[in-house]
């Protein structure tokens, strides 16, 4: 569990609010907007009204006494701007802003963000693999041309085991899931346990390897 504060509740940091509140980590919002904090009060183990662009306000909130900064005004890229620089200026341990393109998230990271969150770019990645292959239902992009990618299992590999199939030294590819609808998701499954035609392989693998892969699914 980790201690956290969100400044900017738009879209996004709505849903990055709900998800982090799941995964049980203790969250402070606020918002010069009181709408925008309404829906969240009951997730969020705090909240305040305030324009954190006013250095005095982020002093008052304390921000070095939180493990993560989240900043998330989408609309201000000057505000997101302002509010990074702030929050490094008073000691924030790790500060992740989000960016709307690349030269936003240079000014970013000169200005004190550790990390850059591109929502759009990120989503638009993800819907760009999964929707230009029938073999892929799901991508996440790690870092160094690696990901994890759903996908359906090659012919050859269907009634036998992740060992029998030889997966790992002959394509390159780690299983590191497979979801069933009949016998339940199996994370981190062992060597012996057998893939199914209907199932759905969670791979952990490089793009090079995956594009080779991916054409020898499509046939």
């Amino acid at each position: 569990m980790k201690s956290i504060l969100m400044i900017g509740l738009g879209n996004f940091g709505h849903y990055l609010c709900r998800d982090l509140a799941e995964l049980r980590n203790e969250i402070m919002i606020v918002d010069k907007e009181e709408t925008a904090l309404e829906d969240l009060l009951d997730v969020a183990t705090s909240s305040l009204i305030a324009d954190c662009t006013r250095e005095s306000v982020l002093q008052r909130i304390g921000v070095a006494n939180f493990d993560l900064c989240f900043v998330c005004i989408g609309g201000s890229f000057q505000s997101n701007l302002e509010i990074t620089s702030l929050l490094k200026d008073l000691g924030a341990k790790y500060v992740v802003s989000q960016a709307n393109n690349e030269v936003h998230a240079k000014f970013l990271l000169r200005n004190g963000a550790d990390e850059i969150i591109h929502p759009n770019k990120d989503a638009a990645l993800r819907a760009a693999v999964k929707y230009n292959n029938d073999h892929v239902f799901d991508y996440i992009d790690l870092r160094d041309g690696y990901s994890v990618y759903e996908i359906t299992p090659l012919r050859e590999w269907v009634g036998k085991s992740i060992l029998t199939s030889n997966i790992r030294a002959k394509y390159d590819v780690y299983v590191i899931g497979i979801l069933s609808k009949t016998s339940g998701d199996n994370i981190m499954p062992s060597p012996q346990a057998v893939i199914q035609a209907d199932d759905h392989l969670m791979v952990l693998a490089h793009e090079s390897t995956m594009e080779k892969l991916i054409r020898k699914l499509g046939k």
